[in-house]
């Protein structure tokens, strides 16, 4: 049934480019049997940044952002911003100042906000400011079911109304007032939303089991910046003792981005490659070097500076996500390609997304033997792939399929790149100054 479904969505993606008279083909055309060798600089973290600038629209002032990675996700961000009534300057395509004094009304474009997950961001911190949002709903990557009901549990116990419906959320308060809110589930986006949403709310609001993830830290760190009281992120207990005003006039540089370090660091183990990976906070990747260890790779620390290298086929290992401080589910079809070329049988767990195996069919047609079921599959580990042409299902299949062609004998051909673009800043090019036979044809 998966298999038709990901068919389908072929032939549509191929009728619509068609129909609507624009380029046919976009991909990334691969030459593979590569070992990737060399160093790599790490940008500003895709997850932080989109939760980030939605939340400068609760400063009544000026901000200026440092290490913004340079992603289609973070550019649609900055159009909802300017159409909400901010100015943005660009001073480099990483670094902008944001002058949000002048923010005239609380609806965000339909059409933007549907086009990608974090645009839900808008809800919390055009309610906390303005104390009320419409925001289209929200799109992004096929996972599966991905409810928003913890969000508006949280934005209700605030003392707001929601309601779903005609494609788009509408949140309205005639204040917002600190609670206790206890998180049913652990929600990275919910803890987000519902934090931004309790900065300038009146009272102490307390997320518990809130989420942990690196970016929600940094979310926080970049409020407390400019003026915001909150206590307690990346532990299970948040705690935001409500302000009158955030004044800005500060600025911030995003974390690195822990998910594009790891994707290096499990394409270095895939390859049998030799890989230094700059720019990373190894605290956040302690459960992929776990993993890389695991599978027989060397992994060396100095700093921010972090090198993997493996000289043989990787060994079976058994991967089960988790919320952090466990293994990413953003990493989870990266390291899935390099278990696909192990010794042995190897299988994974996803206990996050219901729908993150679509990927396994693209690497079937590589030569893969994968077996998925439900949450499980089984990877029978071959000794090589072949190349093939294949599809991007979302955007962390789409960067687990450039290193299975980059491994892969012959030739791969990957397509739908906006998934890809949405989180990787320039991603053919630093897989190129690694050795890889990589290159984006336009047809």
């Amino acid at each position: 049934m998966i298999y038709f479904e990901i068919e389908c969505i072929y032939i549509l993606f191929f009728i619509k480019k068609i129909i609507l008279g624009v380029t046919i083909l976009d991909k990334l055309v691969i030459n593979g049997g590569t070992k990737l060798k060399g160093d790599v600089v790490i940008s500003g973290a895709k997850n932080a940044a989109v939760a980030i600038l939605p939340a400068t629209l609760l400063i009544d002032g000026i901000c200026t952002i440092e290490n913004l990675p340079d992603i289609s996700d973070v550019r649609l961000y900055c159009e909802i911003l300017e159409s909400l009534g901010a100015k943005i300057t660009w001073n480099n395509k990483h670094e902008i100042t944001v002058d949000t004094r002048n923010i005239c009304h609380a609806q965000a474009p339909l059409d933007i906000t549907s086009k990608f997950r974090a645009s839900y961001y808008l809800i919390g911190s055009l309610l906390g400011r303005c104390k009320e949002a419409i925001v289209g709903l929200p799109g992004g990557c096929n996972l599966g079911a991905r409810p928003i009901d913890q969000h508006i549990k949280g934005f209700e116990a605030l003392g707001a109304k929601v309601d779903v419906g005609q494609g788009k959320i509408t949140a309205s308060a005639k204040k917002l007032t600190g609670t206790s809110i206890y998180m049913d589930i652990v929600s990275v986006g919910a803890t987000i939303n519902v934090m931004l949403a309790s900065v300038l709310a009146e009272g102490t609001t307390t997320i518990d089991n809130a989420a942990k993830e690196p970016h929600i830290v940094d979310v926080a760190n970049f409020l407390n910046t400019m003026g915001a009281d909150i206590r307690g992120a990346g532990t299970d207990m948040i705690k935001i003792h409500g302000v009158s005003k955030l004044s800005g006039n500060a600025t911030y540089s995003v974390v690195p981005d822990q998910i594009e370090a790891g994707t290096f660091m499990l394409a270095a183990v895939a390859s049998r490659g030799d890989i230094t990976i700059h720019n990373c906070i190894t605290k956040h990747l302690e459960s992929v070097t776990a993993k890389v260890l695991e599978m027989g790779a060397n992994v060396e620390e100095d700093g921010d500076n972090i090198r993997v290298w493996c000289t043989k086929r990787p060994n079976k290992v058994t991967v089960k996500t988790l919320p952090y401080p466990g293994f990413p589910t953003d990493l989870q079809p990266q390291i899935g390609v390099a278990l696909s070329i192990a010794e042995g049988t190897s299988t994974i767990n996803e206990s996050i997304w219901e729908s993150r195996f679509q990927y396994t069919y693209e690497l079937i047609k590589m030569g893969a033997k994968i077996t998925a079921q439900g949450k499980t599959a089984f990877f029978e580990g071959v000794k090589s792939l072949s190349g093939s042409p294949v599809f991007a299902t979302d955007l962390r299949a789409g960067a687990a399929l450039i290193i299975a062609g980059i491994i892969a004998n012959g030739t791969t051909e990957v397509y739908n790149l906006d998934h890809i673009d949405r989180g990787y800043e320039n991603i053919e090019e630093k897989f190129r100054l690694l050795g890889a036979k990589i290159d984006r044809v336009t047809e």
